[in-house]
């Protein structure tokens, strides 16, 4: 009799000791990630493998395993990683006049790892309806921080863009070029409604000294610090130079670091530092500028460039940042060499204490969404610096630069559920990110893999290959859908 009554409970033991495995799209009361080596966004190296657990939208532990659970990730001879966070991000569900769905950009970035963004300027009422969607998981979208843009010719304009901001539920603040009075007056009504300010500051009257006094929170890209620091006040522009023309203005741009004094430069950054202004540098959105063929051929336009952003990067003055008309062999030289001495910035920057962060800037000068944050990883260590920081800047910094450090960007018992699981050790070659996978050469074979397997965002799991065939069968319906109504032409 008891051996029937074994028979009877063996399938509920079965089922006890071995969970089903996850499915894309699903989030569990409780999933079990088991096997993995965990790289935190601390900063710190490799430990494991082990075991993570996760109770809907939180890790509720990590190295333990009791209990019964929902589903299972085998992560045998993996890498778990906290979910990236994008921090300049801009939602478009349209470029160049032609229509593009929004779930284009959220399967890109969440295929490419990203659980989180900061979007920096889109449409408001737009932005406000995904924030929320995502945030219920009525989407598939990474998390969405709301930095809205402000500003204002005076400084009372610029104080009330501020409230207005904070009336409709902003998280943050994106500004632009301004004159300094308004700045002034924007930045100090930013801090007494506690709104974070992400600048992205111009050729103009003010620069990094400007946000260092005022409270910025992250100054993007790099326009502002090296003007800080040029020692006869003005870049040594020609005559006819003109900033509203984008050709003026991309082509000087690459003179600028040049005419920097390192001294002064020196105490800038140590400024920025004292003050706590990050610097979210975005180096993979300029890089056409010194290599512009590579820009123009990536290989995974083939397959996943939706017809709108291929309309847009058409050089066009209609088009920011479609400026390439007459781009020259020397402007790729000034630029490699402004490369140089913005990586040198960013290195004495973060030796000095600084908190370096990690966006994109996407659907803009050839790159396209997610992809262009995993070549953001890959030009900081160009820049010099280790990949356990290189994955810290976009985890660990980029959640203290929101404000999130309890909260994102480590995986750690408590937090969010944002995390990857990669195929292939990140540290040893980051392309191990890109969902197109890489080449591969271990024990005297070459084979192709890579690849982030499991995108997990609040607890849902996402398989990454389910992910991008999503991106390819939009994109292929799109270019039939073009092609059709132009009446055959090309793709």
């Amino acid at each position: 009799m008891k051996y029937i009554i074994a028979a009877l409970l063996l399938p509920a033991l079965v089922s006890a000791q071995e969970p089903a495995a996850a499915e894309h799209g699903k989030r569990y009361d409780r999933l079990l990630i088991r096997n993995v080596y965990i790289i935190d966004g601390n900063g710190t190296p490799i430990s494991g493998p082990t075991s993570v657990v996760v109770e809907n939208d939180r890790i509720a532990s990590v190295g333990g395993a009791r209990g019964e659970f929902d589903a299972v990730i085998d992560g045998e001879g993996r890498y778990l990683l906290p979910g990236f966070i994008n921090l300049h991000a801009h939602l478009q569900d349209g470029r160049g006049g032609i229509s593009m769905p929004f779930q284009y950009q959220f399967d890109l970035w969440l295929a490419c790892g990203i659980t989180t963004l900061r979007d920096v300027g889109s449409d408001r009422t737009k932005a406000l309806r995904l924030r929320d969607q995502s945030a219920s998981g009525e989407v598939r979208a990474p998390r969405i921080f709301l930095y809205m843009r402000a500003g204002g010719g005076t400084a009372e304009q610029a104080r009330e863009s501020v409230r207005r901001i904070k009336e409709a539920g902003g998280d943050g603040i994106k500004i632009g070029g301004m004159e300094r009075e308004p700045l002034v007056a924007l930045l100090d009504e930013a801090k007494k409604l506690g709104l974070r300010v992400a600048h992205h500051v111009g050729v103009e009257e003010t620069d990094a000294w400007d946000d260092i006094r005022g409270g910025t929170t992250s100054i993007e890209h790099w326009y502002g610090i090296p003007d800080a620091a040029i020692p006869y006040g003005s870049q040594q522009f020609p005559p006819d130079y003109n900033y509203s023309n984008e050709l003026d203005r991309f082509r000087w741009a690459g003179r600028l670091f040049k005419d920097a004094d390192q001294e002064k430069l020196s105490r800038v950054l140590q400024a920025m530092v004292d003050a706590g202004v990050a610097w979210d540098p975005t180096l993979s959105i300029y890089e056409a500028s010194r290599n512009l063929n590579a820009a123009q051929n990536q290989p995974w336009f083939k397959d996943y460039l939706h017809p709108a952003l291929e309309k847009f990067f058409e050089a066009s003055p209609r088009s920011h940042g479609s400026f390439f008309f007459e781009w020259t062999t020397q402007d790729e030289i000034e630029w490699k060499r402004n490369y140089q001495l913005w990586f040198k910035a960013l290195r004495e920057f973060a030796e000095r204490g600084g908190t370096i962060g990690a966006g994109e800037d996407a659907g803009f000068i050839y790159r396209m969404h997610g992809f262009g944050l995993l070549h953001e990883l890959e030009l900081h260590q160009e820049a010099g610096f280790h990949p356990l920081d290189v994955i810290k800047h976009a985890t660990g910094n980029n959640a203290k630069i929101l404000g999130m450090e309890h909260e994102l960007g480590r995986v750690k018992a408590g937090f969010k559920a944002d995390l990857i699981l990669v195929n292939g050790n990140p540290l040893r070659n980051l392309k191990y990110l890109y969902p197109t996978g890489t080449g591969v050469y271990e024990n005297g074979e070459a084979s192709w893999g890579g690849t982030i397997e499991w995108t997990i965002k609040d607890g849902f799991v996402y398989k990454g290959s389910i992910l991008m065939e999503n991106v390819r069968t939009i994109v292929k319906d799109a270019r039939e859908e073009r092609e059709a109504s132009s009446g055959g032409g090309t793709r």
